[in-house]
């Protein structure tokens, strides 16, 4: 799949289809996501994988904030990944101080491109998923265990699609550009 054909057609998926995700299928996408940029190559971004039935219901039971769209989405997913981020690199000088002012944004900015990256790298290679950001970091950490010196950046249901939902509308081009 041509790059712009995947961003075009990468869409946010809901409901996937029981046949769970293999292993070597996540390998390969966390391997092209790896490719993400990041602050002076920290490469910050993490992903621990969920399938077991039990831990995957009781993220969707307890960490979703009641958002019954989360819920019912992580109940339906094959497979759930808690992306981390290592906390205080992207942004910091090795004596831990800002290179920017923007300061710890980074670690943020950078786990987003690394989240995108794993979505569009899912994608291409005919997998579904949704970026979730309704949920409580602390209750997630009871369930799954964050290594030290990470903290959860998003949760992203990965699966089989079980639907092609079209594209929502997009703003015009002349909307989004300026040039000066």
């Amino acid at each position: 799949m041509e790059a712009l054909e995947c961003i075009k057609t990468r869409r946010s998926i809901r409901k996937f289809t029981e046949q769970p995700v293999t292993e070597d299928e996540v390998r390969q996408v966390v391997e092209a996501a790896a490719f993400a940029p990041s602050w002076k190559n920290t490469q910050i971004a993490r992903y621990i994988v969920v399938t077991d039935k039990e831990k995957k219901d009781k993220l969707a039971d307890d960490c979703m904030l009641d958002f019954a769209f989360n819920q019912k989405t992580t109940h339906g997913a094959p497979a759930l990944v808690v992306l981390t981020m290592i906390k205080g690199r992207s942004g910091y000088e090795r004596d831990g101080s800002f290179s920017t002012p923007l300061a710890a944004h980074w670690q943020s900015f950078d786990a987003g491109v690394a989240a995108q990256t794993f979505c569009l790298s899912a994608h291409a290679l005919g997998l579904g998923t949704v970026i979730m950001g309704i949920y409580d970091p602390a209750e997630v950490a009871k369930v799954v265990e964050i290594p030290e010196g990470q903290e959860v950046a998003a949760l992203i249901a990965l699966g089989h699609p079980a639907q092609d939902p079209q594209a929502p509308a997009r703003k015009d081009v002349d909307t989004l550009l300026r040039f000066e």
